[in-house]
């Protein structure tokens, strides 16, 4: 018997076998058993969808001798005629051979004639669009009121360049691109009927080549089965079709989670070595950070086209990249897809990109950093009240103020009577504060930072090394700073710094900065000894003595 390609052997003769057009073929069949036949359609679409073979399925469900559920039987002699192409009743046009007006004024001129066995006269014709402006207009007249017996099947991959004059006279129908998984299930089925051995991951990649178009896709197959045989495998189809290796995507995802820069090199080179367009290859990387970006977001693979084997790498990215950078990572690649097309030195172009993408630090975005800041500042809110209530309640059971007020408030009540209350001695303040001077403070400095930057390091790790401490009365510790945004910075995580200074010093710390400090020492100068006193006596660390002024009213006597 006579080879034949796969996409004539394999054509569909029936509307049930036509895949990824369901939307066409429902309605076609319930046109014909409604019997709402129209007298001119257009089919568009790409190329290799199925346009031509539904047109002739069309035709010959039409003028089938025994249809049944409005579907060819293709046993009738009418089928078997039109099957070989043995009939006049069915012509089929190439419009881009026939484009002219004379070729029109001809084919006007068949239309009256009745067919010669059929119940339909059927005109195909294919790539309508190259037809001349004034063949078209020629046609107008005869497409607006054919004769009963005539119908017309129009196909386009070019829809905008068919006047609107002719649209609107014909039924429309959009063919689809067809799905990877479509083309794939047919592709196999295909092979086990063949016996042809073909795996999952070298039927995604003939799939993907074809891009939407299972014409291609069959074709692919054929030159793929005889240069490998009976038994395919997916290293020789990458290299016969010289198809760019899905690892190397991998490969820089990885590195850029990893940080590494070797691997930029070696994919580069490896580009160069096998002949590959650096253009596809940056539409691949593209597309492989968009799979990563959906299977983050929907955390399901579903949505992306790829083999299985590489579905199950996709998962592993889950909680790996953030979502904004990986808009970062997208919107960087598509300028580089721009700028490669005009580059002298694509390989040199494509390797600095590449460093520059490996070297792309995590970004925080606004809201995570703010969120930050605020679960710090409730954090350091409740550790200072619970460490504060203790010590009030202590406070409030021996203060014989509190005992006083309260029985003057109610006379009725007996009177209660406490111990006095004692302060802590000047000279065990003293000596706390004795013990913390700049010099031992000095040599704390620097695990206190590297305590801070471990923990907060995206945040205040860069502005440590702008500032060191000049000096420290005690209570305050004047901080000098040589970069103005490392101030303001480090004054919005104030209460963090605080609560970790007694942790490694011993007792908390209230930091003052250049500006600060300058202007709180300003301010001193200006202030008479008895307000000197007053404010340093409201700057006092004392627990006990900062509860008597500000929660029981008290007063200190100068």
């Amino acid at each position: 018997m006579e080879y034949q390609v796969t996409a004539r052997k394999w054509r569909p003769q029936r509307f049930e076998d036509v895949v990824g057009q369901e939307h066409i073929t429902a309605t076609l069949k319930n046109a014909i058993k409604s019997n709402r036949i129209a007298h001119a359609y257009i089919f568009t679409g790409p190329r290799g969808v199925g346009k031509t073979t539904t047109a002739r399925i069309l035709a010959k469900a039409l003028n089938c001798e025994n249809s049944k559920d409005s579907e060819p039987c293709n046993e009738c002699e009418m089928c078997k005629a039109i099957n070989e192409s043995q009939t006049l009743d069915i012509i089929e046009i190439d419009g881009a051979s026939n484009r002219g007006i004379d070729e029109i004024r001809t084919l006007r001129e068949s239309v009256k004639y009745a067919p010669t066995r059929g119940k339909f006269k059927v005109y195909i014709i294919d790539e309508v669009h190259m037809l001349t402006k004034e063949s078209f207009n020629a046609f107008l007249k005869t497409l607006e009121e054919p004769p009963a017996h005539t119908i017309f099947i129009f196909a386009t991959t070019d829809i905008h360049k068919v006047p609107l004059t002719i649209i609107s006279r014909c039924q429309r129908f959009d063919f689809r691109r067809i799905q990877l998984d479509t083309i794939k299930k047919t592709l196999s089925n295909i092979a086990k009927q063949e016996k042809i051995s073909i795996d999952d991951k070298t039927l995604t990649l003939i799939s993907k080549k074809a891009d939407g178009a299972l014409r291609d896709a069959q074709s692919l197959f054929d030159q793929v089965v005889s240069f490998c045989g009976e038994k395919i495998d997916a290293e020789t189809v990458s290299k016969m079709l010289n198809l760019i290796d899905e690892d190397l995507f991998f490969n820089i995802s990885d590195a850029v989670l990893n940080k590494n820069f070797n691997i930029v090199f070696e994919t580069t080179d490896r580009i160069y070595q096998n002949g590959w367009d650096f253009i596809d290859f940056t539409d691949g990387l593209i597309e492989h950070f968009r799979n990563i970006l959906t299977v983050i977001i929907t955390e399901k693979t579903e949505l992306i086209e790829t083999a299985d084997i590489f579905r199950k790498r996709y998962i592993n990215y889950i909680q790996t990249f953030s979502k904004g950078d990986l808009l970062r990572i997208l919107n960087y690649l598509n300028k580089l897809q721009q700028e490669l097309r005009y580059s002298n030195n694509q390989k040199l172009k494509i390797e600095i990109a590449l460093t520059n993408l490996v070297g792309l630090e995590k970004s925080a975005t606004l809201s995570e950093i703010l969120s930050q800041i605020e679960n710090q500042n409730i954090s350091q809110k409740k550790s200072d009240f619970i460490e504060s209530k203790p010590q009030r309640q202590e406070l409030r059971s021996k203060s014989p103020i509190q005992s006083q007020t309260k029985s003057n408030d109610t006379p009725s009540e007996p009177e209660i009577k406490s111990e006095p209350f004692i302060p802590p001695t000047l000279e065990s303040q003293t000596i706390g504060q004795s013990e913390l001077n700049l010099g031992s403070l000095t040599d704390k400095w620097q695990e206190f930072v590297n305590i801070v930057c471990n923990e907060k390091s995206l945040l205040l790790s860069p502005f440590f090394s702008k500032i060191k401490p000049i000096n420290f009365d005690g209570v305050n510790l004047h901080l000098e700073s040589s970069d103005e945004s490392a101030e303001s910075s480090l004054l919005l995580h104030i209460d963090y710094l605080t609560k970790k200074s007694k942790e490694i010093f011993g007792k908390k710390i209230n930091f003052k900065f250049g500006s600060e400090a300058a202007k709180d020492n300003k301010s001193d100068e200006k202030l008479s000894e008895k307000q000197k006193k007053q404010v340093k006596s409201q700057k006092s660390t004392d627990p006990y003595e900062k509860i008597i002024l500000e929660e029981l009213n008290g007063k200190q006597i100068q």
